[in-house]
Formats: C-alpha cells, structure tokens, sequence
C-alpha cells in the first residue's frame, strides 16, 4: 500500500477528481447510482453517492440522481431498499418490485430530505426546492408514521416481509438529521411542517436516554461503529455528551494510522467509517483530531484516484476489492467538512434546528 498521506491545508489540484469520477462511470444512464459495478441499488447510498456529485460541482449529474428518485417514490412516500452502509443488514436480495424479497427502510426513505437540502445548499436553486419539496414532504410524513409513543422509528414498514416491529440506533440517529433537513426546507419555503419538530424532540429522546428500545427483537448492533459514533453525528447528544461518547470506545473502533473499523471484532478499517467519524470529530471540536483521521484515508486510495471500501490489515489486501460511490461521496462530503470549499459544508458539523418543538414553530411563525 502507499504510505500514509500526510495531510495539509491544502490538497494538490484534482486530488479528488479519481473519486468524483468513480462515482459519475457508476452513475446509470435512468440516474441511478449502485453500489458497484453489478452491485445493487439503495437509496441512501444513491443520495450519499449524490451529495459528493453536487460537492464537485457535478451539479447535472447530481440532478438526474435526484430525477432517478423522484420518479420512483412509491405512492405512499417511501422506496423500496436493499441494505444498510458497509455491510448487509440481512441477507435478502434487492428486487424493487414489491415482491416478498422486498423492504422499505424507514431510514433509507427520510434521507431524500438531507440529499434536496444539501443541493439547494449548494446550488440555491428554488425552483429545484420547491419542485421537491412534496417528494420530501410525503416521505418524511411516511417515516414518522412508524414512530412509536416512546419516540423510536421503527426500521423498516410493516410489510409481511418485514415482520420484526424494532429500531436500529444507526438508523434513527440518520433519521434525526434528515428530519432537521426537512424542517429547513419547509421554513425555507415558508410551508406547513407542524408535527416534524415534536416527531424529532421525541427521536432525540430515545437516542440519549432509551437505548431499551432498539435492538429488541435481534441481536444488537453494538459491534457496528455506526452505532457507537451515529448518535453524534446526528447532532442529537449535547456537546460534553458526545465528546464523552467518542472517547469511550475510540481504542475498541478505531487503529491507529488506519482508520476506523466497521465492526469492533475484524481487523478491518472502512473508508466511509473513517470520513463519517472525521464528521462526527469537526461536530464536537475536535478539528486537529478530525483532520488526523481523514488523512489516514488516502493510502486506500488506488492508482485511478478513486477509495477501496475497505482495507483488511492483517491480510494486508484492500477488502472487498470494490471501490463504492458512496464511499467516494462520504469522501467528497468530509473533505468539503474540512477544507469548507461548497456553502453546504457545515451542513453534517453543525446542528441548525432547535429541538424544542416549542422553539422551532416559533421560527415557523416568524
């Protein structure tokens, strides 16, 4: 492998250009955007995958992503989904027909609001904000509708395949960011979003003070970094609280020198881990600590300029040998974090909502 990026303020001119293109040759002529070559389809990684085109200034193909989605919201608001971020959640198969094999993720459906802002971030685009806006607003209404009294959402819909009735941390905490998201477009846009604010005060409550009600019915998910940094990330934990987080089990995800590992039992670091914790470290001030971490990143980076998903260090391989365009995305979105280069780059480091439900209809009324 290479040796270790050493990182500075400033990156030599089309250091990114490998990523950016990785994405766009992924990219498939109705829009979508996959995994890999041959590799399946989400919708959140599609967005992530979205978000690092517009972050580039592919505005066009960011669009016709955007496009892809928009002409394939189900009716009811949601879309049918496939897997979680670094590894499958399960091992059924995506089909996208509504057939058995089929789920709709909850988490999946809500982070269209966080993919339509960080565009309109970007581009200021209204007529593109407002012609979303109704694709956001039916998904955001179709995931709160599985929220539970106790303020969890629950994972996926209530579909025969998906019979479990239970909640993953990981997804939530995306969940209560995207719901910030969608909340900024409706007061952009001077429309109804009464009922978001109380659904996301709620959210925050489970994810600080309720761990009893997610990983109920399965085994928990606590090997998952996701789950240990995500919390942060969404911005739902008070400042001491998520530096305390951090800092609890930093030596249990994180090597030294490599990165960050998805799973705290395989000696296996990930580069879209290892850029969303760089997210989660700018959150809570920790700007010299963050810049660290993500020039750990570029020695998993090939000769083309684009991200291995992975590296398996006591193997010394990259593993699997697929380079992802949402990986390429949580890179584009990190080093746009750090180097702040687009008028979107805060959007992950910093939290723009109020919680109170109480404060956040008095900007409403404003």
């Amino acid at each position: 492998m290479k040796k270790l990026y050493l990182l500075s303020d400033a990156f030599p001119k089309g250091f990114f250009d490998g990523a950016v293109h990785r994405i766009q040759e992924l990219q498939r002529p109705n829009g979508a955007i996959p995994w890999f070559d041959g590799g399946v389809f989400d919708p959140w990684n599609h967005i992530e995958a979205a978000m690092g085109l517009a972050t580039a200034g592919a505005i066009e193909d960011a669009e016709r992503g955007y496009r892809h989605l928009a002409e394939t919201q189900l009716k009811d608001g949601s879309w049918w989904g496939q897997y979680g971020s670094a590894v499958p959640l399960d091992d059924d198969k995506y089909a996208g027909d509504g057939s058995e094999q089929a789920k709709r993720d909850t988490n999946f459906s809500a982070y269209i609001s966080t993919g339509v802002w960080h565009h309109y971030l970007i581009t200021r685009d209204e007529k593109f904000l407002k012609e979303y806006w109704p694709i956001v607003r039916k998904a955001t209404d179709w995931v709160l509708s599985y929220q539970s009294d106790e303020g969890e959402i629950r994972w996926a819909a209530d579909d025969p395949q998906t019979r479990q009735n239970d909640a993953l941390l990981t997804g939530c905490s995306s969940i209560y960011k995207s719901l910030e998201c969608a909340i900024l477009i409706a007061q952009e846009l001077g429309e109804e979003f009464r009922g978001w604010s109380e659904a996301r005060t709620r959210l925050g409550e489970a994810i600080r003070h309720k761990p009893y009600r997610f990983d109920r019915e399965w085994e928990s998910k606590d090997r998952f970094s996701m789950d240990w940094y995500y919390p942060v990330l969404s911005g739902a934990l008070a400042p001491d609280s998520a530096r305390a987080r951090l800092a609890s089990k930093w030596d249990e995800f994180v090597t030294e020198g490599s990165g960050c590992r998805c799973v705290n039992d395989q000696p296996w670091v990930t580069v879209a881990e290892t850029c969303e914790l760089t997210l989660a470290l700018l959150l809570t001030g920790q700007e010299t600590k963050a810049k660290e971490m993500f020039s750990w990143i570029h020695q998993w980076r090939d000769d083309d300029g684009a991200y291995w998903m992975g590296y398996q260090y006591a193997e010394d391989v990259p593993w699997p040998r697929e380079k992802p365009a949402w990986t390429a995305g949580a890179v584009l979105l990190a080093a746009d974090a750090l180097f702040k280069v687009t008028p979107a780059s805060d959007l992950f480091v910093q939290s723009h909502v109020p919680e109170s439900s109480e404060e956040s209809e008095r900007l409403y009324h404003r």
